[in-house]
C-alpha cells in the first residue's frame, strides 16, 4: 500500500485552472520530488496536502484512506517564504511553534536545545528573528517543521538562502530523517539536489503531470547513446579510420592520454564499438553518459505542447 495516493486531482481558482487531472502515488519512507516550472500547480497541490484548500476533484489517500483534518498533525510543511514573527526572540518563538505541534514545553525545549546545537545556532537563541540572516531563519522554520517528529514532511525550496555547506548540512538531515522511515516532498528547482537524494520525482507543468519515475529509470529513459572514453593513443584525433555510426562530440589531450566524447548511432551497437576500441587502441575508461535532471527538465517543459481541450 502506497503512503499517499493523490487521484484524479482537479482545481480551479476563477478563469485559472491550476490542477488537471493530476495523478500519482508516494510510497512510505521516500524522498519524492515534486517539481515543475513557476505556476506549474505545486504550490495548489502542496495545498491541498496540508488541506489549507480542497480539491473541486479527486482525492487525496493517506494510507489508503480519505485525508482527514486530524491528519494535520502527522504532517511537517516547510514553505518557501519565511513564517516567523520577526520583533519575537529566536528560542521564544521555536519554543511557541513546537507547543502548537503538540509538545509539552519542557520536551520542546530540550527537543529545540538538541536542534539549535547540532546546526551550532544555540547562541541566537536569545536575539530577534529580524536580526538573522535569510539562510538562520530557514534553519529556525526547518527545526520548527520537524521538531514533532512527524510521519510525513513536505519541504518547499528548502535550500534557499543557503551557501554550500549549510545546504550540504541539510540534505544530510533530510536523508537521515528518510533513514528513518519519514515520508518527504521535497519541491525545489535545484535539479542537482532532486539527483542527491530524491527517489522518485513527479514533473508538473501546466497543470499536469508530464513525467514521473524513478530518478534513473527517467535518465535512462532519456540517454541519447553518448559515451566517454580515455584510450591511450599518440595520434592527435581519435583514429580517423573507425567504424560508421560514431560521432566524435569532444576531444581533449592530457600527455599520451585522449579523452573523447562520442555518441553512438543506432547503427552501431556499444558491444561493436567496444571490440573495436580495444583491437585498436589501450582502452583505460568507458562510461555511459546519462542525461542530467536539469536537461530532462528543460527539454520536457519546453516540449510540452499539450493542448488544453476543455
Amino acid at each position: 500500500m502506497n503512503f499517499i495516493d493523490i487521484s484524479h486531482i482537479h482545481k480551479q481558482f476563477a478563469n485559472h485552472h491550476a490542477l488537471k487531472d493530476v495523478s500519482f502515488s508516494i510510497e512510505k519512507g521516500v524522498v519524492f520530488g515534486l517539481l515543475g516550472p513557476n505556476g506549474a500547480g505545486k504550490t495548489t497541490l502542496i495545498r491541498i496536502l496540508n488541506q489549507i484548500t480542497a480539491p473541486d476533484s479527486g482525492e487525496v489517500l493517506f494510507e489508503g484512506r480519505p485525508l482527514q483534518r486530524s491528519d494535520i498533525q502527522r504532517i511537517g510543511y516547510l514553505p518557501e517564504e519565511r513564517g516567523l514573527y520577526k520583533k519575537m526572540e529566536v528560542g521564544e518563538q521555536a519554543l511557541y511553534l513546537a507547543q502548537l505541534k503538540g509538545l509539552e514545553k519542557a520536551d520542546a525545549e530540550q527537543k529545540l536545545h538538541y536542534w539549535f546545537n547540532k546546526f551550532d545556532i544555540n547562541n541566537w537563541w536569545n536575539r530577534k528573528v529580524e536580526e538573522l540572516s535569510k539562510g538562520m531563519q530557514q534553519k529556525i522554520q526547518f527545526i520548527t517543521t520537524i521538531i514533532h517528529e512527524p510521519e510525513f514532511l513536505i519541504f518547499d525550496e528548502p535550500f534557499s538562502g543557503f551557501d554550500p555547506i549549510n545546504t550540504n548540512l541539510l540534505k544530510d538531515e533530510i536523508l537521515e530523517l528518510k533513514q528513518r522511515g519519514t515520508t518527504i516532498i521535497l519541491s525545489t528547482h535545484n535539479m542537482a539536489s532532486v539527483e542527491e537524494i530524491c527517489d522518485r520525482i513527479v514533473l508538473i507543468d501546466n497543470g499536469r503531470n508530464i513525467l514521473e519515475g524513478n530518478i534513473l529509470d527517467i535518465k535512462k529513459q532519456f540517454k541519447d547513446n553518448i559515451f566517454e572514453l580515455e584510450i591511450e593513443d599518440s595520434a592527435d584525433t581519435f583514429g580517423s579510420q573507425h567504424p560508421a555510426g560514431i560521432t566524435i562530440l569532444s576531444q581533449k589531450r592530457q600527455h599520451t592520454h585522449l579523452h573523447c566524447t562520442i555518441k553512438l548511432q543506432d547503427s552501431l551497437t556499444i558491444k561493436e564499438f567496444l571490440h573495436y576500441c580495444i583491437e585498436k587502441y589501450e582502452l583505460h575508461s568507458f562510461k555511459e553518459i546519462l542525461p542530467s535532471m536539469n536537461d530532462i527538465f528543460i527539454n520536457q517543459v519546453k516540449n510540452n505542447t499539450f493542448e488544453d481541450h476543455e
